[in-house]
Formats: structure tokens, sequence, C-alpha cells
């Protein structure tokens, strides 16, 4: 007998959602200094408002607005109905910018009132009646795509360039088409930004003209409540001691608002939201939401804010919904938070109902504790064993609930009558009258066994399964513990169910959903588990960081799409319990709701949708589709000639003046936080901190401390700065003169910018050049690590966290991590044989600016890093992904360890990649993520692998 053939195992293909919507292709990092696009600042005005009391007096900013209001309810009044402007009104500020317009009479009156409503104010608000955002591009860094990194592995070489790139969403076009980024459209690919989210919002409205294209935009805040409790410095560490100031670093978008960082506390946090929600409300779609998530502290400011925003007639609810741990307080411990949620335009809010499945004993099924035998009609109660496990009753008895109303409200000519139940005549009651009809409906009840008497009444019965779904209130109790088992990445991280639940309210599949405050980036993971399109934004590059190897290394489930296709735009399906063949599944995804007279046949029933409910191919493992990593840039490009527009000329001014406030604002900071964070949680203080005298390329210069033998210096605080800048003997300690260059506000250092610096201080007998800025080219590191060598000044770069950037409002503290020295990655390229190579990070190489040595940190020790075996100088192509003693790949390795060898696995769990072949530009990237969420990147020719 031959032996038994085995079954072929089910294939687990891993594949991603694709969304075929266009839009407009942006610039990539490497084409900054030709991007010729430049804008000035956009100005959004607020709505200003008068007092309850309508005080006119000489100091009311409004009084001349509500004059002109009541000129024009006079003019439009004489008009006839509907009282409409030939030409619609405009009120004109002061400014010479128009700051509300008005179509007719009940646009006036509308106004007007408003005016008179009372307001929430707060400290500056008054004195601010328009904010101006930069205008900047947003410029690609990272292409990522897990798909890609899937195929590097398998094939072990690197396929063809186009559909290798293809992979990442680029559509690889001419160097010409790039070079004129926003004229030329592109497939859609989520987003992923580094930056300001009033900024960003802005560049999506003015070079993207996003406006009106957003379904839905989630905003978790920071609460306002705790320092530590609601930040999180580094990848690794997620435990954040309160007010501990060992602990802390600068990281805006999660630490800028608590009480501890800003200028003016509340007033500040209050501000910072309103500018937020202003620009918000021009990127969404007229049917859109916004859900703002707040603890109760600071709950009702936030609700006044959002009214004045979005108009109180766009109130949609407030979701109250269980955290996952509770806050120690007074009284009682605080176990939820508050979801407020407002809409752009409440006549047109696109709104899905959300059901959950009755249980026995839960919220909305409380009354079905009964059960009736359907052949002999017996009810009894059902067994706690039962209440706790339902699939226990079995047929023929059935979940049921007694008592359930055979009456309603009013009296009914037809209705209202008695009706004969076992000889016995039964009434309705005064002005009531009987739920279905006495003629029909009623006898087709009695026949199935649903109607029996208590007392001089009639009551129904009711099955559960005619009723199997209650409809979501706002009171959302199961988003606690249970229900919330994902692992705890970030020290802030919100219930992916609570987004889950927003989502399916607000948007449908293939619909555009932004958050402003990425952090753990719960928001797009769950966009992307549920067929929504993202955008997600944050100031600090930790959660991004962490955000990036969450969705890079997800599985999620593949809803089946309606048109067989992988577009999710094209809506999910949704299946009965009797036409879905999927065992595996829990639940099924339509059912439907009776009443009592669709049971007797009076009319037909309700269909419900379980929207989170749609059928799932278990044979597919679906894994997150390309996504793009951003970040504002500026240009530095300067157009040649005076033939110019004057809005051009005037863009040019104002980024002028701007760099010139900038320099001064890190200047500024600089003298308040003058300490340079190293490895091992040293510091290095800087003392007399000024403006160099007739400088051509230099920020700044300052006095450092070393000791007499030119060891370590004194560390810590070090109070005065009684040392001379000659470099006077003080104790003991000498202090050396040190040279400080500031990079650009929204650019990367670039190697010339580090060339003449230190060319001026190497000529001026300094001893040391700081580097410090936001971000810097490979080769700008590159050229700082052998600075010593070729320009005889040893340098060193020193990151500074994005918050710096955020202006007036920030307070700085003395405890505040604000400048970083970070290291440049060490790598060994291997050739393999005749095109095969592979990279191995060594580790990272840190500079110490105080003993004069390099410092090394193995390679094992980093939470990420990237390599792009085929890096062209612009776009860096994550290849293939590295999360070094994480397990971060463990899911996907599961889940598809029939296809892929067990070594290629450890390879991205380790230090050394995947072989690869070489490509067209014969040059490699590797770009490492350290502990703080830097990005440090080195890029080699593979003319230099070692045999």
């Amino acid at each position: 007998m031959p032996p038994r053939k085995k079954s072929p195992a089910t294939s687990r293909i891993a594949d991603p959602y694709q969304h075929t919507v266009e839009t407009p292709m942006r610039p990539e990092v490497g084409m900054q200094a030709q991007f010729r696009k430049k804008k000035a600042p956009k100005k959004y005005h607020y709505d200003d408002s008068l007092d309850p009391a309508l005080s006119w007096d000489g100091q009311n900013s409004a009084r001349e607005l509500g004059e002109w209001l009541l000129a024009k309810i006079t003019e439009a009044s004489k008009l006839p109905s509907p009282h409409l402007f030939s030409q619609p009104g405009q009120f004109i500020g002061a400014g010479g910018d128009s700051l509300l317009t008005v179509r007719g009479l009940e646009d006036a009156v509308a106004q007007l009132n408003r005016l008179s409503k009372p307001f929430l104010d707060w400290s500056g608000k008054a004195e601010r009646l328009s904010m101006d955002v930069p205008t900047l591009p947003l410029f690609v860094h990272e292409r990522l795509s897990t798909k890609a990194i899937l195929e590097t592995l398998k094939g072990h070489v690197r396929e063809g360039v186009d559909e290798q790139i293809g992979l990442f969403g680029d559509k690889r076009l001419p160097l010409g088409q790039k070079l004129r980024p926003y004229e030329h459209a592109e497939t859609w690919e989520n987003r992923m930004i580094l930056g300001d989210s009033l900024v960003v919002m802005n560049s999506l409205l003015e070079y993207e003209g996003m406006g009106g294209k957003v379904q839905m935009i989630y905003m978790d805040p920071p609460y306002g409540v705790r320092f530590g409790s609601n930040f999180q410095p580094f990848v690794r560490k997620r435990d954040v001691k309160h007010n501990d100031d060992s602990d802390l670093t600068r990281e805006p978008e999660m630490v800028q608002a608590y009480r501890d960082t800003w200028e003016l506390g509340l007033h500040s946090y209050l501000t910072y939201l309103r500018d937020r929600l202003l620009v918000a409300r021009d990127l969404l779609t007229p049917s859109g939401s916004v859900f703002v998530q707040i603890s109760d502290e600071n709950l009702h400011h936030v609700r006044e804010v959002m009214t004045e925003v979005f108009g109180r007639e766009n109130t949609v609810n407030t979701i109250v919904f269980q955290k996952t741990s509770s806050e120690e307080g007074e009284g009682v411990s605080n176990t939820a938070d508050y979801l407020l949620w407002f809409c752009k335009d409440s006549a047109r809010l696109k709104t899905n109902a959300l059901y959950r499945r009755k249980r026995p004993g839960d919220e909305g099924a409380k009354q079905y504790v009964h059960a009736r035998n359907s052949r002999t009609s017996e009810v009894r109660r059902l067994t706690a064993d039962e209440l706790s496990e339902p699939d226990k009753v079995k047929e023929p008895w059935i979940i049921c609930r007694r008592g359930y109303p055979l009456t309603s409200q009013d009296f009914s000519e037809t209705r209202s009558g008695p009706f004969v139940f076992d000889g016995i005549p039964y009434k309705p009651g005064k002005n009531r009258h009987w739920s279905v009809s006495p003629e029909k409906g009623m006898p087709a009840l009695v026949a199935k066994g649903l109607i029996y008497t208590t007392g001089k009444s009639l009551n129904a019965i009711m099955d559960l399964s005619a009723m199997p779904g209650t409809a979501l209130g706002n009171v959302w109790t199961d988003t606690g513990t249970g229900s919330f088992t994902d692992e705890q990445i970030y020290v802030v991280q919100t219930s992916e169910k609570v987004l889950q639940r927003c989502l399916l309210m607000a948007t449908e599949p293939g619909d555009l959903v932004i958050d402003p405050t990425c952090g753990s980036g719960t928001t797009a993971h769950a966009a992307e588990a549920w067929g929504r399109r993202w955008i997600t934004i944050d100031t600090s590059r930790v959660p991004l960081a962490l955000a990036r190897q969450r969705l890079l290394t997800a599985t999620f489930p593949f809803y089946k799409i309606q048109d067989g296709t992988t577009s999710p735009a094209a809506g999910f399906v949704y299946k009965s319990q009797l036409e879905s063949k999927n065992k595996k599944q829990d639940g099924f995804g339509l059912a439907e709701q009776h009443t009592l007279s669709s049971i007797a046949g009076d009319e037909k029933p309700t269909e419900l949708i379980f929207r989170d409910r749609p059928e799932i191919d278990y044979s597919i493992t679906r894994i997150a589709g390309p996504f793009a990593f951003e970040a504002t840039i500026p240009t530095p490009f300067e157009v040649e000639g005076q033939d110019r527009p004057d809005t051009e000329r005037q863009a040019e001014l104002t980024a002028s003046a701007d760099a010139e406030n900038y320099a001064d604002r890190m200047l500024d900071v600089l003298k308040r936080s003058p300490m340079l964070r190293l490895d091992g949680n040293r510091i290095l203080q800087l003392h007399s901190i000024r403006v160099p005298a007739r400088t051509l390329s230099l920020s700044a210069d300052a006095m450092v401390d070393a000791t007499a033998d030119g060891q370590n210096p004194t560390l810590g605080d070090v109070v005065g700065e009684a040392a001379e800048r000659n470099g006077a003997l003080l104790e003991g300690i000498t202090r050396k003169p040190v040279a400080i260059v500031f990079g650009p506000e929204n650019g990367a250092v670039s190697e010339g910018l580090v060339f003449h610096a230190a060319k001026e201080a190497n000529g001026k007998n300094y001893t040391h050049l700081y580097v410090i800025g936001f971000a810097i080219e490979a080769e700008a590191r590159q050229f700082i690590k052998s600075c010593g060598d070729n320009m005889g000044i040893p340098a060193t770069y020193v990151q500074a966290t994005m918050d710096l950037k955020m202006g007036d409002l920030l307070k700085n503290m003395r405890s505040s991590q604000i400048f970083s020295v970070c290291g440049l990655p060490e790598i060994e390229i291997r050739n393999l044989d005749s095109d095969r190579y592979e990279v191995e990070l060594l580790g990272l190489d840190v500079f110490d600016p105080i003993s004069m040595e390099n410092d090394h940190a193995p390679g094992s020790d980093v939470p990420a890093w990237f390599l792009d075996t085929d890096y062209n100088g612009l776009c860096f192509h994550v290849t293939q992904a590295f999360f070094p003693r994480t397990g971060a790949w463990d899911a996907l390795k599961k889940s598809l360890k029939a296809d892929y060898d067990e070594s290629l696995w450890d390879h991205l769990a380790g230090t050394v990649s995947a072989p690869f072949g070489a490509g067209d530009e014969k040059k490699i990237a590797v770009k490492v993520i350290d502990a703080r969420g830097n990005e440090l990147m080195v890029v080699k020719s593979l003319s230099e692998a070692t045999a």
C-alpha cells in the first residue's frame, strides 16, 4: 500500500493592503538644495469673541466687529428674502486681512449671537488675534516596506531595481521629474513625519492641497497631569520617576505641555491645543470627525476650546473609557479617561453605529437569564455555569428574556382594544396600545409560544438570538484590563480597542486618518489593521523609533475585500452565521435584529453589521504596507535675479529674519542650559558663552573646564564663571576656549558648514569645535570624525532636541537634557563572492571631548539599525531592518517560519546583515537609531569591502 500523501501546508503569504489613491509627489531629502518652491508663513486668524456682557468699552478689540455686524444686519434686513447680499461682506482687520465673511442676514445674526456667548479666556489669548505658521515642504528621508525586507531575505540577492523599489511605493521617476515635486502624482503610501504638528499640518494644506481630505483626526495630547508619568526619554526605558532630573530629556509633544515645561502653565497648554485644532479643522472633510483624548483634570477646559474652534452645534459626544490602570488620588482612584468627539459639520457627519454581541448578564443583556424549550415552551432560569459560558445552552433550549414589553405608550384606534388569550380578554392599559397587531401579529406570537400571563397582564418572551446586538453607548468599560493585551512599549500608550472603535465609527476602509501626536504609534497601527490610510506626526524621535519598529514587524488579519482585490477602499466582506464558512473566526459580521413585530411577521427585521467582525482569510499573513519617514527641512537654495514676485522676495526676507531669531534663541537656550550630555550620564559644562567678535562662520564660543593634567574635568553643575577667557588657573582647573556652530533650524548640518566653521576655529586657536544640530548629513559626520587630522582641530557633533523650535512658549529647566553627544556607526563590508556582500555593525564610536579619545559601544547594544543596499544619496530605502536583542520579529517569524530559513531571522535580530547583491549605485548606507531615538548614518562604497 503506497504511503499516504500529506496534504500541502496552508499558504502563509505575507501581503499588505494596497491603496490606489494618488497623492502629490514630495521631494526627497537629498534635493533640498534644488527645491525652489518657497512660501511665506501662513496666517491663521482666531475667532475673536466678546465677553458675555457685550461691554462696548474702548479697550475691547471686538467692538468694531460687533458694530460692523449690526450694520450688516440692518443692511440685509432691507433685502428681499432670503436676505442675501449680492457680494459677501468681509470684515477687514487692522492688518488688512479678511477676518470674517458673511453672506447675508442669517450669517450676520449667527456671528453676533456667537459674540454674546460665554467663552473660555486665558492669559495671552486676547493679545493674539492670529498666528503665523512656517510654510515648509516635507522631505522624504526613508521609505520602509516589510515586503521589501522579506523579499531581500528570501532572494539573498537584490531583485531587479524597478521591482525592488516598487515594493516601497516609489515610482522611480526620472531625476528631472523628481526635481519638480508636487507637479507629479504617485501612489499613496502611509506617512510618519518628524516635526512640529502645527508646521506639518500647515504643509499638508499649503503644499499638498490636503484641505478637506482627512476623514478623522485623533489627538492624544499631553494630559497636563504629571511630567514623568507621561514621558519616555529612551527607547528601552519605560519607567520615569516624577521630577527625577536623571531621567529627563527634552522631548516636546510629550513633554512641552506638562506643567513643568510651560512658560505660562495651563494657559500655554490651551494656546498649544487651540492652534493645532484650528489648523486640523481645515484638513477635515465636511463629514469628518476629530477625537481628543484627555483626562479629567483638563477635560472641561479642553471641551471649551474645542467648542470655540468647531462650534457647539458640531459637538457629537463625550465618551468615557476605562484605562488599563488606575491612578491614585484623593477620594477614589481615577480609572477612566475621556474622548471629546467633535465634527466639521454635524449636518454631513459620517458615523456608523457600532454593536457588540449580547451575552447573558452583560450590559444590555442583564435580563437575558432564562432559557425556553422550543418544543414544550417550558421556561427555566439559567444555571451559574450557563451564565458564565452561554455556549453550554444547547437545543432545544434557547436563551431568552421574560417580561419583554408587549405594549407601547399612547392610545390607538386599532391596537388599544382587548386581546383574547386562553379564553380571557386582556387590555393593554390606559393610554397604551399593543406593540403588534392584535389581528395577525399577536396570534403569531402565541403560536410561537412567546406570550404568557402575569396576573392580569400579558407579557412576551424575547429570544437572545432574535436581538443579538446592543448598540455601543458612550461608556466603554471593556477597554481596560483583559481587553488590551498588547505589550506596553510606551509609557503612555492608548488601548488599541479605543482607536479601533473611533475608526469604525467615523471612517470607512480607505479613508485618511491623521494623528498629530504619534506616541507609540497606536493610531497608525490601528489604521493599518483596519485598512485606513494614515499620517502620524511627532517632534520626538523616541516615539517615532518605537512606532517604526512596531509597524515594520507587525502582522494583521487579512480581512476579505468585496471586489477580491487588496485595495480596502472597496469595503470589507461581512457574512451572516449561515453564510460564513470560517470556523476559526470569533463571531460573524451580519445578523438580523428583530422586534416583536418582525417576529410576528408585521415588518422586516433590521440588518446589523458588526463592523469589527469582517470575514478573515486565514491563509494570508498580512503585513504593514509601505510607509515613508519624513521631516520638515527648509530649502537653502537662493534664486538669482531681481525679477521675482513680491511674495517670493517677502518669503526670503521672512526666512532671513527667522534665521537670525533662531540663532538668538539657540544662544539664549545654550546660556541657560550650558550642559552637553555625554555617555554614562556625564556632563560637559560650558562657561562664558558669547557671540564671537568678527566671525564669518561661527555661532558662539565658550570656555570648558579641564584639570591641570588634561584629564577629566569637573562633572555636574559648576557654579560661577569666575575664570577669565584666557584660561587662567582656578583652583587647579584650567579653562580652554571652544568654538560652537549651530546647524540650520529645520535642516541637516552639511559638510560645507563644518568645513568653514573648522577652518575659522583653527585659525583663531580654539581647542575644539562643537557642531550643534537637529540632523546631520552622512558626509558631514564623516568629516567631523576626521576633523582633527584634516583641519587641525577636533570636532564633536551635538544632537539638539526638536522642541527648541517651539519658540516663546518654552520654559527651560536646569535639568533638561537639551544637547547630547551621539556616536558614529562603525561598520565593515565583506565581499562573500563575486557579487554578494554582507555588512556588520561593529558598534558606535563616540568621541569623548573630555579625554579626546573615542569611546566604543558594541553594535548589539543599539535598539535598531537599518541597511540600504543600494543607496543613491537621496531617500534611504530600508532593505533590511535589525532590532538586536528585542525579539521584534518573533510574531512574523512564527507566521512565516515555513517560508524562510531560521538563519535569516537570526540576521534580523543581530549585527550581521543577510547576504545581498550589488546594486546600481555600488554604495550602501547604514542608519543606527540610538537609545534617545537619534539617527546616525554612515555611507560607504562597496569598493571598500574586505574579502
